[in-house]
C-alpha cells in the first residue's frame, strides 16, 4: 500500500482551532498518538453540536464511531495549538465518513497528521442505523470538497 501524502489546508472546508494540553506530550517530546485520536473526536462532534446536528443528551438519535485511521508526516507538540481541517469524504444512507487534517496552528500548510473518522447513525434506544435526515444530509454535503 502506498504512502499517502500529507494533504494541504486548502482540501478542508472548515478548521478548528484545539489546544493541546500539558500531558499530551510523551516521552519522546511530541504529541502521543492518542491524543490525535482525541483530537479528531473533539473536532467532529463540536462540528456536529455547533451545526444543530447532534444532542448527545436527548436526540432520537447519536452518532457511534465504528471506524477511524490515522497516517502520521510530522510532529505535533506542547504548547502548540492544532487547527484541524474537517471535510465530508463519504456521505451514506446511514454514515458520514470525514477526513481530518491536523495542522500546526497558523504554520503548517500541509498536515502533521491525517485521519478518517466514520460516524454511523444510529437510533439512541436501540443503536440500529438510522437515516441521515434531510436536514442533516444538507448540511454535511457543506463539508462535501473535491480535492
Amino acid at each position: 500500500m502506498a504512502r499517502p501524502s500529507p494533504p494541504s489546508r486548502s482540501a478542508y472546508p472548515v478548521f478548528t482551532r484545539l489546544a493541546t494540553r500539558w500531558d499530551d506530550n510523551d516521552i519522546y517530546g511530541h504529541l502521543n498518538n492518542t491524543v490525535h485520536y482525541k483530537l479528531f473526536d473533539t473536532a467532529v462532534n463540536g462540528w456536529l453540536l455547533d451545526a444543530g446536528l447532534l444532542d448527545p443528551l436527548a436526540g432520537d438519535t447519536i452518532f457511534l464511531v465504528v471506524e477511524t485511521g490515522c497516517s502520521y508526516f510530522s510532529e505535533l507538540t506542547y504548547p502548540q495549538a492544532v487547527d484541524v481541517g474537517m471535510r465530508v469524504a463519504r456521505l451514506g444512507r446511514t454514515s458520514v465518513q470525514y477526513d481530518i487534517g491536523l495542522f500546526a496552528a497558523d504554520t503548517q500548510t500541509v498536515a502533521a497528521a491525517q485521519g478518517r473518522f466514520v460516524h454511523v447513525n444510529v437510533d439512541r434506544v436501540t443503536r440500529t442505523p438510522a437515516p441521515l435526515s434531510d436536514t442533516a444530509r444538507v448540511t454535511f454535503e457543506t463539508l462535501i470538497q473535491d480535492t
